[in-house]
């Protein structure tokens, strides 16, 4: 069986290069899990790093019981990473953070509150300690991805979201895919909330986002984005005699 399947939340973690940030976010980790909403286990997916960190990740995971690993055979990219931790998740609900610390695994409390009447509830970041470039870069990819989705959300980059599993997995996945996470659950007619979330400035490990892919790569994800929405099938089975 399916670890996951014994809780009702798997945090799904991509690491890519994060050797410095594995034992502060055990640490992080481990503190939260016993004060979670919910029963709450965490997915490490190692996506071919080239450092210490899958050795890292199997050293957390061997003295914490609630921890798990994913190692992709290749590097593979965010996207991708937040798939294979969303496809082996068996819970309930999944969730996703990244592995910077620039968000806390506490505030997944905030949107575990009303995961009940959303199938996606995600973190907007307030207070946002990046440089004035970046928020700048950010503050027009989401303006053009907003005009481009009509999906109404403020900061599709915050990197806390909490879903129905069920719906994860019938997201239409692709590269850039996870800029779109409100935008895809809402093709599936499902509901969205957005709600603020603590923001800190990165302390170890270098930042993976530059120039192409903060800006120019969303411009053209949207366009695919649009493409699939055209394309997308959507539906729902009223009965079937498959189950007992």
């Amino acid at each position: 069986m399916n670890k996951s399947a014994n809780y009702q939340l798997t945090i799904v973690v991509p690491v890519y290069n994060e050797e410095d940030n594995i034992y502060s976010l055990e640490t992080k980790l481990a503190e939260y899990l016993p004060s979670a909403l919910v029963p709450t286990c965490v997915l490490f997916v190692n996506d071919g790093s080239r450092d210490a960190s899958g050795d890292r990740i199997l050293e957390v995971c061997t003295r914490n019981p609630h921890f798990f690993y994913l190692n992709l055979a290749r590097n593979s990219g965010l996207s991708a990473a937040m798939k294979a931790g969303i496809d082996y998740a068996d819970s309930i609900y999944v969730g996703y953070m990244d592995a910077d610390l620039q968000t806390t695994p506490e505030d997944f409390n905030l949107l575990l509150k009303d995961i009940t009447h959303y199938e996606l509830v995600m973190g907007i970041r307030a207070n946002r300690k990046d440089s004035p470039f970046k928020k700048l870069q950010s503050k027009i990819a989401n303006g053009f991805r907003r005009a481009m989705t009509h999906d109404g959300v403020e900061d599709t980059g915050c990197p806390l979201k909490v879903m129905h599993t069920s719906y994860a997995k019938r997201i239409p996945f692709f590269t850039g895919m996870h800029r779109f996470l409100p935008a895809l659950i809402l093709l599936q007619e499902g509901r969205v909330k957005q709600t603020p979330v603590r923001h800190f400035p990165r302390v170890a490990g270098v930042s993976k986002y530059h120039l192409w892919n903060r800006l120019i790569s969303p411009f053209l994800d949207c366009f695919a984005y649009r493409w699939m929405k055209k394309r997308y099938i959507n539906y729902r089975v009223g009965d079937t005699n498959l189950t007992a």
